[in-house]
Parts: structure tokens; C-alpha cells; sequence
């Protein structure tokens, strides 16, 4: 799948695995690694990055259109299952399987708020916590983000709160059976 490319436009990336914002030069040549869940890993001569899918453009690569399609429940609650499928959208950049099937995601709840940026309507946030493969992976921070930003896409939402614990620790017998299969494992 290892595509090389050079880029056509200045680019702000996420170095692997510090999580430190770096801006990469046009002409830099890459090589894409992996095109998952609307995000790029691509290599350099100084590294490994990842690249939001807004900037796929600057890679050779068409702009996906990121809106969510789901209808909004009674009330205007957001439907779970949209949000659910927005995590499964979220990759560690090093991994080619979702958090959620790779266990990380331990829960996902809503919680009614008043939407002070729209008057003090109504608004739902959504709590997730959530875990890491191992405790000094740097892309943490990057990760939950990535899951953020990805969760306020769905109708009805208007804040996200992913909080990374480490209890309980993680283990590869949280891996769903298709993680398992797309892994190797089984």
C-alpha cells in the first residue's frame, strides 16, 4: 500500500510518536504507510507523521467528505451508534485497526448540557474514557483528540470530553474477535 508522493503545499502534521505538532515544507517527499480512518501515516526522511485527511489534497489524495450522516434522536439527543461508528474511524497511527476494536474504548455516555454558544439551548456532551496499548505511547493526547474531534462531527453533539486511564491496564485479550483476525492473532 506504500505510495511515495511530494507534497504540494506546506502542511501541519503530527510527529509519531511524540504527538509534537511539526510543520512539514512543500517538495518534502513522502511515503504513505497507511490511509485509515480518514487520516494519513506517511514517512520522511526525518520521521514518521500523521496527516489529517482535511490536508489529503496537499498529499495527491481527494478530500473526503467528513459530514456524518444520522438523524438526531427525541429531543435532539445524538444517536449512539453514531458516535460509536465515529470511533471506530479512530486509529493509533502505528495499528490498522480502530480503538474500538482494539479494546481501548472503555466507555461511552451522554450527558445533557445547556449549549451556552447557542443561547443555553439544549446540547449533549459526550464522556468517553479510554485506554492506550501501553503507557508511554506518546500519541495519547493525539489519539483523543483525533476521537474528539471526530465525536462533535455527529448531529446533536456539542462537546466531547476523552479522558485516557489506565485502569484497568490493557491487554490483548480486549481486542474483538476482527481485530484479533486483521491482527494475526487468530
Amino acid at each position: 500500500m506504500q505510495r511515495e508522493r511530494t507534497l504540494s503545499r506546506d502542511l501541519t502534521a503530527t510527529q509519531i510518536p511524540s504527538g509534537d505538532k511539526q510543520t512539514l515544507p512543500n517538495g518534502t517527499r513522502i511515503l504513505i504507510h497507511q490511509t485509515l480512518g480518514g487520516s494519513y501515516t506517511v514517512q520522511t526522511d526525518f520521521g514518521l507523521f500523521r496527516v489529517d485527511g482535511a490536508d489529503a489534497d496537499a498529499l495527491g489524495e481527494a478530500v473526503k467528505d467528513t459530514t456524518v450522516k444520522a438523524a438526531t434522536l427525541e429531543g435532539g439527543a445524538p444517536d449512539p451508534e453514531a458516535i460509536w461508528g465515529q470511533l471506530r474511524q479512530v486509529f493509533d497511527p502505528e495499528i490498522p485497526v480502530n480503538i474500538v476494536d482494539l479494546g481501548l474504548v472503555y466507555s461511552m455516555d451522554l450527558e445533557e448540557v445547556r449549549d451556552l454558544a447557542n443561547g443555553g439551548a439544549p446540547g449533549y456532551k459526550v464522556n468517553v474514557a479510554m485506554t492506550l496499548t501501553a503507557p508511554g505511547c506518546g500519541m495519547g493526547p493525539a489519539i483523543a483528540e483525533d476521537a474528539r474531534s471526530k465525536i462533535l462531527l455527529v448531529p446533536g453533539v456539542s462537546e466531547a470530553d476523552v479522558r485516557i486511564t489506565w485502569d484497568p491496564p490493557w491487554n490483548q485479550q480486549m481486542i474483538s474477535e476482527e481485530g484479533k483476525m486483521k491482527l494475526g492473532l487468530i
